[in-house]
């Protein structure tokens, strides 16, 4: 910008402005000489603490670095284009809403980058930034681009549908079954849950779950009270990925659910020996929680999320329900869970 002058910039810009919203009666000769020394200077970057690793250049951003005597409002999205491919600065993603046809244009483009492995890198950022935006502009928000693939009795989507609603995260939700060959166009293993957001796919409830946490607001569900919380609540998560679900779910109530054993009944021989391990792991989980009504600390996790849609079905057989009776821990945990909005939200129906 120092080497093309004033006299250069201000010929380039000036046709690309909204005069009245920038100008608003001032001497527009002065307003954009002040501009244009601000830019040129640097001193509207100072002045905001700004570094040279700052990514987004966007008008937005434009408007915060100068005074606001001196803010430049551009006519459209082109404009600014326009303006940005001769005096832009370093600029890593660019976007643009244009009222088009009815509608609005959404136009993102990224540049800058030393070389292509770089950008490519970027690619999938890049996407979960468009996803957000579009959410703005798409009458269903995040429901657009938002899915989780899965019946909703699964404990695993209910987990990653109560996540969405801690979080406020409107989506769809297609009621696929393993049993479903369109499963395999989510999840090539045919497994539930599967999650969608846009053009980024994922499987496996944990890595879903992290999306999740890291691509939208709202409350976090990792714990922030640290290391030690952090990892307890990786550790109770792992034992109920590893070992909980195993005994709980699948060698415990499906046998219920889906009985497997002689004249459609349920494999007894099956139930019974899952029983001491279900006893073992509530042992643990029920010194976890304490005096506490969440697992790793005093605000609820992703480890609470993996439990409680568990909890509920242990407590609709007639075994765990009696253990459940021996634990008071979980059952006042599980009492402040079912109150949670998320909860009553994602409530299967058993039918």
């Amino acid at each position: 910008m120092q080497k093309s002058g004033f006299a250069e910039w201000s010929a380039t810009i000036r046709p690309l402005l909204d005069k009245e919203a920038t100008f608003k009666g001032a001497d527009p000769e002065a307003f954009l000489q002040g501009a244009y020394d601000g830019l040129s200077s640097g001193i509207h970057l100072k002045s905001q603490g700004a570094t040279d690793d700052l990514a987004f250049k966007g008008p937005g951003n434009l408007a915060k670095r100068i005074s606001q005597e001196r803010i430049l409002h551009f006519k459209d999205g082109d404009a600014f284009l326009a303006y940005n491919e001769k005096f832009g600065t370093r600029t890593l993603i660019e976007v643009t809403l244009t009222d088009k046809d009815g509608g609005t244009l959404l136009h993102m483009r990224h540049t800058g980058f030393p070389d292509t492995a770089t950008r490519d890198a970027h690619t999938s950022g890049w996407q979960s930034v468009f996803n957000r935006l579009s959410d703005y502009v798409e009458a269903e928000g995040s429901a657009g681009t938002v899915t989780v693939y899965g019946d909703g009795r699964s404990t695993y989507v209910r987990t990653v549908r109560m996540a969405l609603a801690e979080k406020g995260i409107a989506y769809k939700l297609d009621p696929l079954t393993p049993r479903d060959p369109e499963l395999l166009k989510h999840n090539p293993f045919g497994r539930i849950p599967a999650f969608t957001d846009g053009p980024l796919e994922f499987f496996e409830t944990r890595a879903i779950l992290s999306y999740i946490e890291e691509a939208f607001d709202g409350p976090s569900l990792i714990s922030q009270a640290g290391p030690t919380a952090r990892a307890r609540c990786e550790k109770w998560i792992s034992l109920i990925n590893c070992h909980a679900y195993d005994a709980m779910v699948r060698r415990y109530v499906l046998q219920y659910v889906f009985p497997s054993g002689e004249n459609g009944q349920p494999d007894r021989k099956t139930i019974d020996a899952a029983l001491p391990d279900i006893a073992k792991q509530l042992d643990a989980l029920e010194h976890a929680y304490g005096g506490r009504d969440f697992l790793a600390g005093n605000t609820l996790t992703m480890a609470d999320l993996f439990f409680a849609p568990i909890v509920e079905y242990l407590g609709r057989f007639p075994e765990s329900a009696a253990m459940l009776e021996s634990r008071p821990n979980i059952r006042r945990a599980h009492t402040a869970m079912r109150a949670r909005p998320s909860y009553a939200a994602t409530q299967p129906n058993f039918g």
